[in-house]
């Protein structure tokens, strides 16, 4: 950064890099100082130790501000002369994108991480009391992993980290980018001039979700490190009962926060990213999934452990894995090894090793301090008692970590390859492959949740439990018959057991929340919770197994070159302007199109007739939009109507390129796109039929008014009014005839959304007409655009049950907080 090259403004990014290193430097610190707080014995020198620990760490979360206020800053006012700043802004984009675009980039996002992981640990140094100096010590090492993957500089020959705030031309070869401009010494030093704006913002993440996904997604990451800290202090510090019950109402807000991300990613996969539903089993969806997974496996296994004593070494182990899944989902997403197998990926910025090293390090703590201690643990070799609530929630963990498994390995086939060099290929229909495998082990978990709400902890009478659970299941067995039979999914035995097993959940966990409003309120965070979760499941199963194209073609053919190679020509309508087309029992009309650069919105009319009357039963306009990338081709984003039993889920699959069309026809004559014209002579109140709508003729208007019309004394100007019936939307226009001395002229009107153009050509006094000549384009040279239309029934069960099971954790987690403050 000392060589400044002419409009270049290196200032902000030598303050953005100054505060990178005093956030490391910082982060180190308070590391170093907690850790010696918790091994000194001496109060004197302990409190000497947090002062400086409490110290260091706040100057890390100023300095994380200050960072965080210098990127955008930057990005704001789009300095391109910063490759972070050039390589993911633009100045097309509005402020919204731009905060997004803040965190697009790995460097932004591990911003991101250390943010909240700052906000955690200064409410942590307010709250968590004598744990501070241990737990403290977790969370600052942490924050010294996550400010390293920012410095961007060089030890050894040895890379650590990436900076925000890298010049452009330090990290790209400029000459090799445009090497005949910069070729030029002055303009190489002048580059800026050449250089006017950014890359901009991927296409798929101009979205209003990328602003909210992410900063969720993080803090439920960040906050994944807080109930690992306190389990690593309870080793540490031999404290090994006493760490459940201050990490209990963490464990439960990471769950809900990275539950809320994840449900988050799921509306944003459904409503923008075009994957066709709501999950797809992408990578680094299974990557987040995995740990919110295992976590809530931990919470309940940590609640049998408070309760009875028993599962101590389960309830570690899961909180334990937890975060290092976390670490490893950042490896998956961030070291490249990915490729091209998910669209949430980064490239790889050379951090592999790295990253490495965050897991390592963070495995091999808690391993080595259960080893030193493994013979002070408090590991019970009683048997659990069968009918017992904790033996239940210890199977419903293990089956939890079983599916984990399964998702793992199969999400790390590109880890095994690199690492073994082995060529196994990834599952081919991954949606398929997963629901298959996850299938059996959501019908146990279901089932668990359901029965072991009626035993209780230690021992249960048999004959109570018995009687409970039988009444239950035959309730339960009655309407998953009803269910299966109303969904459709009675052909399927999978389909029916894990049905069954929802509607065994959702009742069980009912009867539980009825006794909570009769003054029992202990469980009834957990049984909204679970309601939740069933609800989820079942909407889940419906929606993916019921979905079906309803934009069916019978020709299994679209006139576009390729396009069966992309896509199902079976299952996509070709539409041109202003032709209705039946696609069931909807009338489908592409009206109108309107690009706000880079995006092209479509406007799709779907009316609903009677079949008698002809009357319009419903009527509304869908407004997929798509944007033509020049290295991804076409970005589709769908539209989709709700009803209150499915959804229509709609998105272009094929458009022509705006620009390259308008680029054509600005070159050609008026009337060269349309057809030879149909001549007409008509008086008033006369109708025309068109393949783009139904003419209504008008009174002549003998007072015409228009901005090219200027008439001298003498002169005779009429104007023939028209209106256009298209499917009950009229369009209204009035080309105008002149009479100049001995000369004749017709200024003509143009109607583009109907491909219609209008001539005014003769007055016909004798025939009381006039003539009309109507001009229509040939359907080949008229806008089209090809979509597809799916239905997802029930899909409402699957977003109410994502709201419930938010719902149940927040109960529960207050009800929690409650209970650590009474004590």
């Amino acid at each position: 950064m000392d060589i400044q090259f002419t409009g270049e403004t290196l200032l902000p990014g030598k303050v953005g890099q100054f505060f990178i290193v005093l956030a490391f430097a910082a982060a180190l610190l308070s590391t170093i100082s907690y850790f010696f707080a918790t091994r000194n014995k001496d109060q004197a020198d302990q409190s000497s130790w947090t002062r400086l620990g409490r110290i260091s760490f706040g100057i890390n979360v100023l300095s994380i501000i200050g960072i965080g206020a210098t990127l955008f800053y930057l990005i704001l006012n789009h300095y391109n002369e910063y490759y972070y700043v050039y390589s993911h802004s633009s100045k097309a984009l509005p402020v919204y994108y731009i905060i997004s675009a803040f965190w697009e980039g790995q460097e932004g996002s591990f911003w991101l991480w250390a943010f909240w992981q700052a906000v955690l640990g200064i409410v942590l140094i307010r709250t968590c009391k004598s744990w501070e100096n241990g737990v403290m010590t977790v969370v600052g090492l942490s924050q010294v992993f996550l400010t390293s993957m920012l410095l961007g500089v060089e030890i050894f020959g040895e890379r650590i980290g990436s900076s925000p705030f890298i010049l452009l031309r330090d990290a790209m070869n400029l000459q090799e980018m445009a090497p005949v401009v910069f070729a030029d010494p002055e303009n190489f030093k002048n580059y800026l001039k050449f250089i006017t704006d950014g890359r901009g913002l991927n296409p798929l993440l101009q979205n209003y979700w990328m602003v909210i996904h992410p900063p969720t997604l993080f803090l439920g990451f960040a906050s994944m490190i807080v109930p690992f800290a306190y389990v690593v202090t309870g080793l540490w510090q031999k404290r090994y009962k006493e760490w459940v019950k201050p990490a209990m109402p963490w464990a439960l807000f990471a769950v809900m926060i990275l539950g809320t991300g994840i449900i988050m990613g799921s509306f944003w996969a459904y409503e923008a990213l075009n994957f066709g539903g709501f999950w797809a089993w992408d990578p680094v969806e299974n990557a987040s999934l995995i740990p919110w997974l295992t976590l809530i496996g931990a919470v309940h296994v940590m609640i049998a452990f408070k309760n009875t004593g028993h599962a101590f070494f389960t309830s570690i182990a899961l909180v334990l894995i937890s975060f290092i899944l976390v670490l490893y989902a950042s490896f998956l997403t961030r070291s490249g090894i990915l490729g091209e197998t998910s669209v949430h990926s980064f490239t790889d910025l050379g951090m592999f090793g790295h990253l490495i090293l965050y897991n390592v390090v963070f495995l091999v703590i808690p391993v080595v301090l259960i080893i030193c201690r493994w013979k002070e643990l408090p590991i019970t070799n009683k048997e659990e008692e069968t009918y017992s609530r904790e033996f239940w929630m210890f199977i419903g963990a293990l089956v939890v970590t079983v599916a984990c498994i399964q998702v793992i390995f199969s999400t790390s086939v590109p880890v095994f390859n690199k690492a073994f060099g082995t060529n196994f290929a990834p599952p081919i229909d991954a949606i398929k492959y997963y629901n298959q495998w996850q299938a059996p082990f959501a019908i146990l978990i279901t089932m668990i949740s359901g029965f072991s709400q009626f035993l209780k902890y230690k021992r249960t009478d048999t004959r109570k439990f018995y009687s409970s659970l039988i009444a239950t299941l035959v309730i339960a067995i009655l309407v998953t018959g009803a269910f299966v039979y109303i969904t459709d999914v009675y052909g399927n035995l999978m389909y029916i057991l894990l049905s069954f097993s929802c509607m065994f959940a959702i009742l069980s966990n009912a009867r539980i929340l009825a006794q909570g409003f009769s003054g029992k309120g202990k469980l009834v965070g957990a049984a909204v919770a679970h309601i939740g979760f069933a609800l989820l499941l079942v909407g889940a199963l419906v929606a993916a197994a019921t979905s079906k194209p309803v934009s069916l073609n019978a020709a299994n053919f679209i006139p576009v070159k390729d396009f069966e190679k992309v896509e199902k020509p079976g299952e996509n309508m070709v539409l041109y302007k202003n032709e209705p087309k039946k696609m069931g029992r909807f009338t489908v009309t592409y009206t109108n199109d309107t690009t706000i650069a880079p995006n092209t919105f479509y406007t799709l009319n779907f009316k609903v007739l009677d079949e008698k009357s002809g009357a319009v039963k419903e009527n509304f306009d869908l407004n997929p939009r798509v944007q033509i990338n020049e290295k991804m081709g076409l970005i589709a984003s769908p539209d989709t109507k709700h009803y209150l039993t499915y959804d229509m889920y709609t998105h272009i699959t094929s458009a022509p390129d705006k620009k390259e069309s308008h680029a054509e026809s600005d070159a050609q004559s008026d009337e060269e796109n349309y057809k030879k014209p149909r001549v007409v002579n008509v008086s008033t109140g006369d109708t025309l039929h068109t393949s783009s709508g139904i003419i209504h003729i008008k009174d002549l208007n003998f007072k015409p008014v228009a901005k090219s019309l200027a008439l001298a004394e003498g002169d005779l100007a009429v104007g023939l009014p028209l209106e256009i019936d298209l499917n009950g939307k009229i369009y209204k226009t009035e080309p105008i005839f002149l009479v100049k001395g001995n000369n004749t002229f017709d200024f003509a009107r143009n109607i583009p959304e109907l491909g219609l153009r209008l001539r005014f050509t003769k007055i016909l006094p004798d025939q009381k007409k006039v003539e009309l000549q109507v001009f229509e384009k040939p359907q080949q040279s008229k806008d089209w655009v090809v979509f597809k239309a799916i239905e997802f029934p029930y899909i409402n069960l699957y977003w109410v049950g994502l709201i419930v099971m938010v719902v149940g954790f927040i109960i529960s987690i207050v009800r929690r907080q409650k209970e650590n403050t009474k004590n």
